[in-house]
């Protein structure tokens, strides 16, 4: 397939993506490149120093709700991306209303019970939907450790062991390396689909 043939295709896609973070802000990046036609975000968060070191974010963007500043970065990429930004924190009662319409859900979040809030409301209702989590991608090097494991409907990338703390802080190379692989997964199932 030419990259035109592969953006024509992504163009009618819908990919969310929760969480605007490490893994969500370079994986939305990555997927605006190669055309996927909307992108709908959610994260309440705003920019600050420490996102700097793996997020995709701006020193002149720093107090910035991170959607909105999100949202800017990826129109100076491809303003062809429609992009649908959504302030506010993820639960089981809005998550299943805004990415209902989506064809993959990408899960972008830090702590260890938003990651389980979504996976347990996506498997129970919306379990059609491929969901993309990142779990284990703290600390560097091991890059070789990150892969993907499908269970159904669900893709993990990451190590799965590297938890994220003061000693073993997140940093850019394996997030962007987990964030692209998010993002290629998203790649595999649309254009295996249209392929199949």
């Amino acid at each position: 397939m030419t990259f035109e043939e592969i953006k024509s295709i992504l163009k009618n896609h819908t990919v969310g993506i929760a969480g605007a973070g490490g893994l969500g802000s370079n994986c939305a990046v990555a997927l605006s490149r190669v055309g996927v036609g909307k992108l709908i975000i959610a994260d309440f968060d705003v920019v600050n120093e420490t996102n700097l070191n793996r997020q995709y974010f701006f020193k002149d963007q720093l107090g910035e709700k991170k959607v909105s500043a999100l949202k800017n970065n990826i129109k100076r990429i491809n303003p062809e991306t429609e992009i649908i930004i959504h302030d506010l924190k993820l639960n089981e009662n809005n998550l299943v209303n805004i990415y209902k319409d989506c064809d993959i859900i990408v899960e972008a979040f830090d702590l260890a019970e938003m990651k389980q809030m979504i996976i347990e409301t996506c498997m129970s209702k919306l379990p059609d939907k491929p969901l993309i989590t990142g779990l284990g991608i703290a600390g560097w090097g091991k890059s070789n450790e990150i892969r993907i494991r499908q269970s159904e409907n669900l893709y993990i990338c990451g190590d799965e062991v590297s938890e994220t703390s003061t000693q073993n802080p997140p940093l850019a190379p394996r997030v962007g390396i987990a964030a692209n692989m998010q993002a290629n997964t998203v790649l595999e199932i649309l254009l295996n689909k249209t392929q199949g």
